[in-house]
């Protein structure tokens, strides 16, 4: 082995064989198909390749060609030098056991890899060191004094980083020693769809690396005996078994699956094809009409260059996955299928969808040919013409990594964004204004003229008006690597018009949840988060809503810019378009069950519901007339399906711009309830009205307190200093249009029906019995109390003695829908209806709301009660026993009920130790069925350093770390509205 320094480098004979050592990370598949493309061409050019990987040897003997030219050109050694991410199953990656792996494989022996892999690069004569991307194979070709070469979209490092925040900084070291493995690489190959890569100071982008095809569409077709004709749908997700329990009705009629990866023992139904577990799998995709599967490299890769429509699943902690979809979105490729009805077999609308899509991937794909001619030279000492990162671009990465370390526990968020992936902006721009100071970042609100109401310090307004700030279109539409969002929302504007903007923030469910659809008092917080919509209105020549003028429209492709940022971390679509000509039926509006209909065409679409349905509700409730179009921006930051009403934000903050924007004078509490119609017959979700009045009328730092018959608001009642209370995230999703939350509701309603017979005819007979009483004022007053609760309007009405005395004993646990509907008729409820054939709990269902709403009176007086453990004592009670009243009516869950477990754990350990608890009590919020927990505690240090424990012990046991909702925030009403206009003098302003 040569020594290290300039004659180590000096070119080689003119056709010497080069010896190279190809470190591949053992994590997927993906990795091993595009090493495989390399490795051909260096092995085809005479090349002698060393592979040093986990992935078994078969994958590569049986893909690579056998002539005797490359006989001994190829060696593979088995060697594990990193474990990549730990999966639970194909679509859940385990942050924590991913770390606490790489420590045992990578940083314990650490000392023992750098000893034994140098001596194998000295053994085998390595001219050049190739990784993908395993971090120490950089480290140890610095010691030995061989440049190094890494392959790959992402590098370890910023993997990492979001499952340090997930599961505690302690594991820092980790990032930071992989970071400076990477700084000892010469030059990265930046594969397509890349993520930050801060640690790398030479870059030079290389095409897609695609392996191509062996066999035709017909052929394929014809050895398989498909048709011709017959659509097929490719089952494709990686090499990770998960026993599908796949099932014939999940594809419309005519349809094939082909399914890779299935195990021996896998049986699947008439219209599923099994492929053998060698098939190739590029043939299998070529010969298909779409692909259902997951994104990584590989899948992502090939459905691009086969112009392939690709329905994905989202993978949790997979940081790789919003940068690999963003470049499947630019090239029309791809559509997301929401994990739900992808487990329920909910396929069809997304198959069916799949095929209007038109792939139009026109890029080279020949990455495998253009890597291997780049490490001949690297090899041979020539300088590859790399585009170097410039000081901004490194610092911009740099940036990125320290932000996914530093923020906040259990964000669901992937990477901030400012975060720019165009190369041509970074190096056109000095550096002051990419990344920008906090100075320069509160500048930016200079852009706008702010016409009506106040920023109120919010730091999320501020943040919304800095996202409206940097959308510059020309130089968004100039770079084709922007996420979809951002490129329509950059044209969804007349940057030269007025645009209205209001806040509603998402609640903390404290006491009285499902209470509220029968009259109880509720006690609800606003919380931090919440959700922005900017609303302009438009010509009357342009009748649509979220669209822009035809002329903009082609000028981006036919794209259609109605926006709802951020949905690429939810399961949506990010634009929606309709006509206003839509909610018309001739010259009224269309009926709300129609509407509904409308929604649900498109499963990816159906959240436009919660926004133009704000409008039908406009339009038939108060009669109001939309002459000219508008364009609706939507921003959120209340996560969706944890019971924090994500929902009702979006609906009210919709709703308040619109008002605004039109000049409509509704009063919060009348917003609210208009909102609770979109919801209940627009979108189809039986909720009560706390969510949107929390939502509308709503107090930073207070708690609402409301009577729901049907939205009276009680106070305000500001939270004792001595109290706080938390949100904890279960990681089970939650949707108030689910079955549980439904059939409880039907139950109650049921209950309700039976207490009103039984009251009527209970008044009937004791208006003619001649049974002795104390006296005749006596009798009256029993006889006026029955015939009050015979025209009963709310549940909660009934105190629970009076439910105890009279009525308990003849409400039914269980009753079928069809005998309830042959004895009493209908249950009188507008939002829900009774199915015959389904039985439903009633007693549990009845008796919850009647004793909730004693519940939280209880609560709210206790609140004024005197500074002691006593008083936290008493209330944390009220809590626990209406959890588990949750339970009894079939709305709990086993995520919610640890977290609830966790807490008294805490509680009584202090107990039993002789100190004073810091937690006092916890329940399930909202609907249930999953969601969040609130807790309530003291304000305290140990009470947050306890909260952070529960969420580390319920991430030791589930795998997920809840979310925390921690801080509160101003409704609707108190924050009013923003109108605001782009400065003439502005970038924007100026296009």
């Amino acid at each position: 082995m040569p020594p290290a320094g300039d004659a180590a480098h000096a070119p080689p004979p003119p056709h010497r064989r080069l010896v190279f050592a190809f470190y591949l990370t053992g994590h997927g598949f993906g990795h091993a198909t595009r090493a495989i493309e390399v490795v051909r061409h260096l092995i085809a050019a005479g090349h002698e390749v060393h592979v040093a990987t986990a992935v078994p040897e078969f994958v590569f003997t049986a893909e690579l060609p056998r002539s005797p030219s490359s006989q001994g050109l190829l060696h593979i050694r088995r060697a594990i030098l990193d474990c990549g991410a730990v999966q639970t199953d194909a679509l859940t990656v385990d942050p924590l056991a991913s770390l606490l792996k790489y420590h045992e494989t990578a940083v314990v022996p650490r000392e023992s890899i750098l000893r034994t892999e140098a001596e194998w690069l000295t053994s085998i004569n390595a001219d050049l060191v190739i990784s993908d991307v395993v971090p120490v194979a950089c480290r140890v070709a610095a010691d030995v004094g061989i440049p190094s070469v890494c392959i790959g979209n992402f590098s370890w490092d910023y993997i990492y980083a979001e499952y340090i925040v997930a599961s505690g900084d302690h594991h820092r070291s980790i990032v930071w020693q992989i970071a400076e493995d990477y700084s000892h690489c010469d030059i990265l190959l930046r594969l397509p769809g890349y993520c930050p890569m801060p640690a790398f100071r030479d870059v030079t982008d290389v095409p897609l690396v695609v392996r191509g095809l062996r066999k035709s569409r017909s052929e394929v077709r014809k050895e398989l005996g498909i048709a011709e004709n017959a659509k097929v749908v490719v089952f494709n997700f990686g090499g990770q078994p998960a026993g599908w329990n796949l099932k014939q009705e999940w594809l419309p009629d005519g349809w094939i699956c082909l399914v890779c990866g299935a195990s021996d023992s896998q049986e699947v139904p008439p219209n599923f094809i099994k492929l053998a577990k060698d098939a190739y799998t590029p043939d299998a995709m070529a010969a298909s009409d779409c692909m259902l599967g997951k994104i990584g490299y590989g899948t992502a890769s090939e459905a691009l260059a086969y112009k392939l429509p690709f329905i994905f699943v989202r993978r949790d902690y997979f940081n790789e996955e919003p940068f690999l979809r963003n470049l499947l979105e630019h090239y029309q490729s791809s559509i997301e299928m929401t994990r739900r009805d992808f487990l329920h077999g909910h396929w069809k609308p997304y198959l069916l969808r799949a095929l209007t899509l038109q792939p139009c991937y026109d890029g080279p794909t020949n990455g495998g040919e253009v890597a291997a001619r780049i490490l001949e030279d690297t090899a041979v000492g020539k300088k590859c013409i790399s585009d170097k990162f410039n000081g901004a671009r490194r610092l911009q990465d740099a940036i990125v990594l320290g932000y996914q370390l530093q923020r906040a526990p259990g964000r669901d968020i992937a990477i901030p964004d400012w975060y720019s992936l165009s190369e041509t902006e970074v190096g056109a721009c000095p550096i002051s204004e990419n990344i920008k100071t906090k100075e320069s970042t509160e500048s930016c609100f200079e852009d706008f003229e702010i016409l009506h109401g106040e920023l109120q310090g919010l730091p999320d307004t501020m943040s919304f008006l800095k996202s409206l700030s940097e959308l510059n279109q020309s130089e968004l539409k100039s770079n084709g690597k922007q996420p979809q969002e951002r490129i329509a929302a950059s044209v969804l504007f007349d940057w030269e018009e007025e645009m209205y903007i209001a806040r509603a923030p998402g609640r903390l469910d404290v006491m009285g949840g499902i209470g509220d659809y029968s009259g109880s008092l509720v006690l609800q917080l606003p919380l931090r988060e919440a959700c922005h919509v900017a609303v302009q209105r438009n010509h009357p020549s342009n009748q649509k809503l979220w669209e822009n003028t035809q002329a903009r429209r082609l000028e981006n492709g036919g794209m259609e810019p109605v926006v709802s940022f951020g949905s690429e971390l939810s399961n949506r679509s990010p634009t929606f378009d309709m006509k206003l000509s839509d909610l018309m039926d001739v010259d009224k509006p269309i009926s709300y069950e129609k509407a509904r209909e409308f929604f649900c065409r498109n499963p990816s679409q159906k959240w436009a519901a919660y926004v133009a349905g704000t409008i039908l509700v406009l339009m038939t409730e108060l009669d109001v007339k939309f002459t000219d179009s508008m364009s609706i921006l939507v921003s959120s930051n209340v996560p969706e399906g944890k019971g924090v009403s994500s929902s009702a934000s979006v609906e009210v903050a919709t709703m308040a711009a619109i008002a605004a924007a039109y000049g409509l004078n509704i009063a919060p509490r009348d917003l609210a309830l208009l909102c609770q119609k979109v919801e209940n017959h627009v979108v189809g979700a039986p909720c009560g009205v706390m969510d949107q009045m929390t939502s509308a009328c709503g107090e930073a730092n207070k708690l609402l307190a409301m009577v729901c018959q049907p939205a009276e608001v009680k106070e305000l009642v500001a939270i004792p200093n001595h109290m706080r209370f938390w949100g904890l995230d279960s990681g089970i999703r939650h949707s108030v249009g689910g079955g549980d939350y439904g059939s409880v509701r039907v139950g109650t309603y049921m209950g309700r029906k039976m207490i009103k017979c039984a009251a009527s005819d209970l008044a009937s007979e004791s208006s003619v019995s001649d049974a002795p009483v104390q006296s005749n004022d006596y009798k009256q007053n029993a006889i006026e109390l029955l015939k009050s609760e015979a025209s009963l309007e709310y549940l909660c009405n009934i105190p629970p003695h009076r439910y105890e005395a009279i009525y308990s004993k003849d409400i039914p646990e269980v009753i079928t829908g069809d005998a309830f509907l042959k004895k009493y008729g209908d249950h009188d409820d507008t939002v829900t209806a009774i199915d015959p054939k389904r039985s439903y709990n009633v007693k549990a269902p009845t008796r919850h709301p009647i004793y909730e709403n004693f519940r939280v009176e209880t609560f709210k007086a206790l609140l004024e009660a005197a500074n002691t453990d006593e008083q936290l004592s008493a209330l944390g009670e009220l809590m626990y026993q209406c959890h588990y009243s949750y339970n009894a009516c079939g709305l709990g869950s086993d995520g919610t009920d640890l977290l609830v477990n966790l807490v008294q754990e805490m509680q009584h350990r202090n107990m039993s130790k002789g100190e004073s608890p810091s937690l006092f009590g916890a329940k399930i919020t909202g609907g249930g069925s999953g969601g969040s927990v609130c807790v309530m505690g003291k304000n305290c240090l140990k009470s947050s350093e306890e909260i952070i424990e529960i969420q580390q012990r319920y991430k030791a046991a589930t795998g997920y770390l809840p979310i925390l909702f921690d801080g509160s925030s101003p409704g609707a009403a108190k924050f009013g509205y923003l109108k605001i206009r782009r400065r003439p003098s502005s970038p924007i302003a100026a296009k």
